[in-house]
């Protein structure tokens, strides 16, 4: 064989290899989700958020309580450190040194039990998103949908927004506000 003839066989290979590809995606139907916009959008995170926030609150709003009385005695030991006994003042010091630790102490737990229940919480809303991409995926025909680390999607690949109603179309009802 001649090298011409060698060579013209060795860009056909390289050009089939090269093209391989592109014949290939263009067969197949491929989407886009944008995670974040269903964690911030789906009612199941939403609700999620909420149960969170109503959890929390009573302990946070003690602990805000448990602050303003400490401040309270840190302001009255300033103000009348002058004309107290060494023994009461150090009384009155050590009790705030102590509050304060209490305070600290109680709001780091409040923080790792918020921390704890807000992985449970958001590891299920992620288990249901992504039962439905996949409900979602299956049902169109999607051969591929890619998620984080995609640097651009083109609007026509973006499934985000019917996955979300989907998602809202399975939520439940939410209660009637007064």
């Amino acid at each position: 064989m001649s090298i011409k003839l060698k060579n013209a066989w060795l860009a056909v290979a390289v050009a089939a290899v090269a093209l391989a590809p592109a014949i290939a995606s263009a067969e197949a139907k491929i989407g886009f989700v944008n995670t974040a916009k269903l964690l911030e959008e789906s009612p199941q995170a939403r609700a999620a958020q909420q149960a969170l926030e109503t959890e929390f609150l009573p302990r946070q709003r003690e602990l805000a309580d448990q602050q303003k009385a400490l401040q309270d005695k840190d302001d009255k030991l300033k103000r009348d450190s002058a004309v107290m006994s060494e023994a009461d003042r150090a009384k009155a010091e050590r009790e705030l040194r102590d509050g304060q630790r209490e305070l600290s102490r109680r709001f780091n737990e409040l923080q790792e039990d918020a921390n704890l229940r807000r992985n449970e919480e958001f590891g299920k809303v992620q288990r249901t998103l992504l039962q439905e991409v996949q409900t979602y995926a299956r049902a169109n025909s999607y051969d591929l949908i890619v998620s984080d680390g995609v640097l651009f999607a083109a609007p026509s690949v973006d499934v985000t927004a019917q996955v979300i109603a989907a998602l809202k179309a399975k939520a439940p009802a939410a209660p009637a506000k007064n």
